[in-house]
């Protein structure tokens, strides 16, 4: 019998204009206790990040979300971050901030196999939505 596990996730945003509180989900990132795991998956869409503000500046905004992954892999990229356990770092990078670069509040789910939840959530929360055809077209 495989034992559900406990983790806790949040996404991942770009708020290419604060004041304005428009964002674009462009990740999502995973922590898990009971397998000391912390990950993050990050794809950013410079047009559906253009279309909310047309002078974001994309560079800066992919250098932001590079260091995300930096934090979460512990690399020495992340600096003194790196030496905090995965714990740490997940809330590090889910501390509320006002910035261009955001995250949602935290949420808790269960899963037998928390290795599969990333994409899962990735797929839900941050993929681009889908136009639904008109009947008959497929």
């Amino acid at each position: 019998m495989l034992t559900m596990h406990t983790y806790d996730y949040a996404i991942v945003r770009v708020v290419p204009r604060v004041e304005r509180g428009e964002f674009v989900n462009v990740g999502v990132i995973v922590s898990c206790d009971a397998t000391d795991s912390l990950e993050a998956r990050i794809e950013l869409d410079p047009e559906r990040v253009l279309a909310l503000d047309p002078g974001a500046d994309i560079g800066a905004i992919r250098a932001a979300l590079g260091a995300i992954d930096a934090v979460c892999a512990g690399s020495e990229g992340a600096g003194a971050l790196a030496k905090l356990s995965p714990r740490e770092r997940f809330h590090w990078l889910v501390a509320p901030r006002s910035a261009v670069i955001q995250t949602s509040p935290v949420h808790t789910g269960r899963s037998k196999t928390p290795g599969s939840v990333l994409g899962h959530l990735f797929e839900t929360m941050v993929g681009a939505p889908r136009r639904a055809l008109p009947e008959g077209e497929n």
